[in-house]
C-alpha cells in the first residue's frame, strides 16, 4: 500500500488505512509493538535521537510504533498536522494546558465544560500556578475583557458535556487570532466526524479516546492534534517563551527553530518524558479497531439520539431536554452552521420533575447501564449533579447549568424502539 496523503482521501478512508504500511511481515492489522525500549544501529544514531537531530523510537515512554499509528491516524482523520497520544483524556488535557502555560500565567474556559476538566482547570492547575478565569459560552462579548498579556489558551467544547451546548466557535477563533492566542477545542463528543475543529479556525484539538473512538469501554486513551502551520503562531510569539527560549535540558535548544510540530515534539519531550502518562500498545491497538467503525457508528447514535430526544421533549413529566439536534434548542443555528449532516452525536440531558425522579428514573432504566462514561455501544445514564460533576460547588453548578433534576443519557447502538420504551417505563413508573 502506498503512503496515503490526507488530503487525497476521506476522512473515513483514512480512518482505515493512514499511518501505516505494512511491517515486514505484511501484517493487515497494526502489529502490538510490545517493546519497552529499542536497539539502536549505533552509538551515533542513540545520540542523534536523544538530541532531536534524528527522529526515531527511543523508549516507548516517549514513541512506540503503535501508539504512533494510532495518533497519526487520529491526526489524518481530524485534518490536523501531527498528534500525540495519551493514557487518558486527562492526561491529554493537562499536558495541553502546561506545554502552552506555566507559573504565572492564565487560561480561559468554557463555563459549559465536562465537570472533571472543569476541576483539572480550577483546583489542579491553581497548584501550579497557573489562573484560570471563566467566560460565558453563550456570551463571547465576556471573553475579552478577560485576555491580558499571560493569557495563553482559550479553552472549550465543541459539543459539552453534559449541557450539549455549542459556542460561536468562529467568534471565538476571531478573538484568539486577535491576540495570537491559542485555541484549545476538546471534540470528544462530536469526533472528528461530526465536527472539523481547524477546519473553524482552532489550533489544537483534544480528545478522549476513552469515549465514541473506543465505542465498546475497552479501554483509556487520549489524543492532542495540532492543526498545519500551528508554528508559525509560536515562532517569535511572546505568549510563549517555552518554545522560543533555550529549554536546558536539551543542551540550549529551541522548539521553535526545529522544521517539526513545535507543539506535539515538545509535549512528547518535556511531559511525556518527565512524567510519562503514555499509551499502552496494546490499548492503542483496541483504539484502533474502534476508529476503523466510528464514522458508521456516530452516525447511528446521533440519529437514535435525535428520535429519544424528540421522545422526551413531548413526554409531560419532562419539563426540558437539551439536544442541539432538537429544533426548539437554542444551539439548533449553530448545530446547523459548524456540524456535519447537522448530526449532534449520542449524548443528550433531560430535567426530570424533581430530584428524586431523576434518580428513581436512573434506577428503574433496564437497558441503560447506570455508568460514568459516554460514547459506548450500550446505553449508559448517570445524573451528574451527584456524580460527574459532584466536585463543584453550588455556584459552579449554576454556572456550568448542572441541575439536581438533570439526567444524562449517553444513546447506544440498540435499537432505538427499544430505548424509548424503557424510558417511557423508566419516567412514569
Amino acid at each position: 500500500m502506498a503512503n496515503l496523503e490526507s488530503n487525497n482521501f476521506s476522512s473515513e478512508t483514512l480512518a482505515l488505512h493512514a499511518a501505516y504500511n505494512y511491517d515486514s511481515q505484511r501484517t493487515l492489522s497494526v502489529p502490538i509493538y510490545q517493546s519497552t525500549a529499542y536497539s539502536f544501529e549505533s552509538i551515533a544514531q542513540a545520540a542523534a535521537r536523544f538530541g532531536l537531530q534524528e527522529l526515531g523510537n527511543i523508549y516507548s515512554r516517549l514513541t512506540n510504533p503503535t501508539v504512533d499509528v494510532l495518533a497519526q491516524r487520529l491526526a489524518a482523520v481530524e485534518g490536523g498536522a501531527f498528534g500525540v497520544a495519551t493514557s487518558s483524556g486527562s492526561a491529554a488535557l493537562f499536558y495541553t494546558f502546561v506545554n502552552l502555560a506555566q507559573n504565572g500565567d492564565n487560561i480561559l474556559y468554557a463555563n459549559k465544560i465536562y465537570g472533571g476538566t472543569q476541576t483539572l482547570l480550577v483546583h489542579t492547575l491553581k497548584r501550579f500556578g497557573i489562573e484560570v478565569r471563566v467566560f460565558d459560552v453563550d456570551n463571547i462579548a465576556s471573553i475579552e475583557p478577560l485576555i491580558d498579556d499571560k493569557t495563553k489558551v482559550i479553552f472549550f467544547e465543541s459539543l459539552s458535556n453534559p449541557q450539549i451546548a455549542i459556542p460561536d466557535i468562529e467568534a471565538i477563533t476571531a478573538i484568539a487570532k486577535k491576540h495570537k492566542i491559542i485555541t484549545v477545542c476538546d471534540n470528544t463528543v462530536a469526533t472528528p466526524f461530526l465536527f472539523r475543529p481547524f477546519e473553524h479556525g482552532i489550533d489544537i484539538s483534544v480528545s478522549s479516546l476513552t469515549k465514541y473512538v473506543n465505542g465498546h469501554g475497552a479501554g483509556l486513551g487520549g489524543v492532542a492534534v495540532e492543526r498545519d502551520g500551528l508554528n508559525a503562531l509560536i515562532k517569535d510569539n511572546p505568549r510563549y517563551p517555552a518554545f522560543n527560549t533555550p529549554d536546558e535540558s536539551y543542551h540550549g535548544l529551541v522548539y521553535s527553530s526545529l522544521p517539526l510540530p513545535n507543539f506535539g515534539i515538545r509535549l512528547i519531550t518535556e511531559w511525556l518524558r518527565n512524567i510519562g502518562a503514555t499509551l499502552a500498545p496494546q490499548v492503542a491497538w483496541i483504539h484502533l479497531q474502534g476508529l476503523e467503525t466510528l464514522e458508521l457508528r456516530i452516525k447511528r447514535h446521533s440519529d437514535s439520539a435525535l428520535k429519544v430526544a424528540e421522545f422526551l421533549e413531548s413526554h409531560p413529566k419532562v419539563s426540558k431536554v437539551d439536544y442541539p439536534g432538537l429544533k426548539s434548542s437554542p444551539y439548533n443555528a449553530k448545530l446547523k452552521k459548524y456540524f456535519v449532516d447537522s448530526r449532534a452525536s449520542g449524548l443528550l440531558n433531560f430535567e426530570a420533575q424533581s430530584y428524586d425522579a431523576a434518580k428513581k428514573i436512573c434506577d428503574t432504566l433496564k437497558l441503560y447501564s447506570i455508568t460514568a462514561n459516554i460514547g459506548d455501544s450500550k446505553s449508559l445514564v448517570i445524573h451528574p449533579a451527584s456524580t460527574t460533576h459532584s466536585q463543584l460547588s453550588a455556584k459552579e453548578l449554576e454556572s456550568a447549568g448542572i441541575t439536581p433534576t438533570g439526567v444524562r443519557l449517553s444513546i447506544g447502538l440498540e435499537n432505538v424502539d427499544d430505548l424509548i420504551a424503557d424510558l417511557k417505563n423508566a419516567i412514569e413508573s
